[in-house]
């Protein structure tokens, strides 16, 4: 039994998909506890027979046979789920998925009101509902929880409620006749939703995998987190470990390891601060990149590494994870056409070997990098080297 979490320290991207699949791959009996964001995260895995899937509702250790818990931090797409496990189920998997009956579900008009607010703010949401799902249900009563939706009478009358509710929040620019067809598709997906998960709370899950090996996942990264980003520019969410170290104490896990994942350079897919990109890395990048540009969140932008950031995210995950093992997890060390760079107070320096940087970095044990990846050509799955790292 062990105890393991995984969280982003930019903006998102750095590559926590591969990282829950490494550690689940490594794990006697894997369980995936995603814990924070919704359907919006994008964690893209290559499977042991090459087969390419971005995982976004399920969790990135099904390819290792590893049961999902969307915890009651995440927001739930039902249509999102369902065509999720269509599409895995092509490549011939059969995700177990459990939902917290607590979680916050995403409705076509919570989606609607965040696509019409995007386009004036343009915070680089994208724009599939996640923050105003996550804004209605704290802010509002009117609340849709997964438990609900076995309940086609709650549904209906919730949904009415909802309906209004974001109607008299646009000022008249959303009419609900918009959207009745897909709201009526939407609740026609129900059952078939149903059918592919298990609703159960949390503490039923704990008690029916005790004993098993949690890889707690999470989504975005720490430079996005609600507390400690650069707003307007930030997510609704606690992208720290916040919210799995509130899960664990709940149920009386093991004390867990944090893993903090980082890109070899810098990304961002969306506007807002970006340090060092007016200091380009030095690329070759991958053409299956999964983060193309799209409407709402435009073009992913790079940079090079900035250690300085990499201490200020260190030093927010440390107010949650104080005097537990934190690992340095380096991706995407395969597109640097060089060694790794990195600006440190402002000036660019380079590191011949990547544990260089790691012993930079406060609070961090050990180090895993990723030798190769994804070339575009052949599919070579992902290998690791794990080192610790001596001060």
């Amino acid at each position: 039994m062990s105890t393991q979490i995984v969280i982003g320290l930019g903006y998102g991207d750095e590559g926590k998909g591969l990282a829950t699949d490494y550690l689940s791959r490594r794990a006697a009996h894997p369980v995936v506890v995603r814990f924070s964001g919704g359907h919006q995260a994008g964690h893209t895995v290559v499977g042991p027979k090459g087969e390419r899937h971005v995982f976004s509702g399920i969790g990135a250790g099904t390819f290792q046979g590893a049961p999902t818990f969307w915890s009651r931090y995440c927001t739930f797409s039902p249509p999102a789920l369902l065509n999720e496990h269509q599409a895995l189920s092509k490549l011939g998997y059969l995700p177990r998925i459990f939902v917290d009956t607590l979680c916050p579900v995403t409705t076509p008009y919570d989606i609607a009101y965040n696509q019409l607010l995007e386009r004036s703010q343009r915070h680089g949401s994208c724009g599939v509902g996640f923050g105003a799902t996550v804004a209605r249900h704290s802010e509002t009563p009117c609340r849709l929880f997964a438990q609900d939706l076995a309940y086609p009478v709650v549904v209906q009358q919730k949904l009415k409620a909802i309906e209004q509710y974001y109607v008299r929040k646009a000022n008249g620019l959303l009419a609900a006749e918009d959207w009745k067809e897909e709201v009526m598709a939407w609740q026609e997906q129900l059952p078939a939703v149903l059918k592919r998960i298990h609703l159960t709370s949390e503490s039923r899950f704990f008690e029916r995998y005790e004993g098993a090996d949690f890889i707690f996942e999470g989504s975005q990264g720490i430079l996005l987190d609600m507390e400690h980003g650069f707003f307007p520019n930030v997510t609704r969410a606690h992208t720290t470990s916040r919210n799995a170290q509130a899960i664990i104490r709940r149920n009386g896990l093991p004390e867990p390891e944090v893993f903090c994942i980082t890109r070899a350079y810098q990304t961002r897919h969306g506007n807002g601060f970006l340090s060092n990109e007016g200091i380009p890395a030095d690329l070759v990048l991958n053409p299956k990149e999964t983060n193309q540009e799209n409407e709402w969140q435009g073009q992913l932008r790079y940079g090079t590494l900035d250690v300085d950031l990499l201490r200020y995210a260190l030093q927010s995950e440390a107010n949650y994870s104080a005097g537990q093992k934190r690992h340095l997890f380096l991706t995407c060390l395969d597109q640097l056409q060089g060694p790794l760079q990195a600006t440190l107070g402002g000036k660019r320096h380079t590191y011949q070997t990547p544990d260089l940087i790691a012993r930079l970095l406060p609070g961090i044990t050990g180090i895993v990098y990723q030798s190769y990846s994804d070339d575009g050509q052949q599919v070579k799955g992902a290998t690791f080297t794990a080192k610790a790292i001596g001060k």
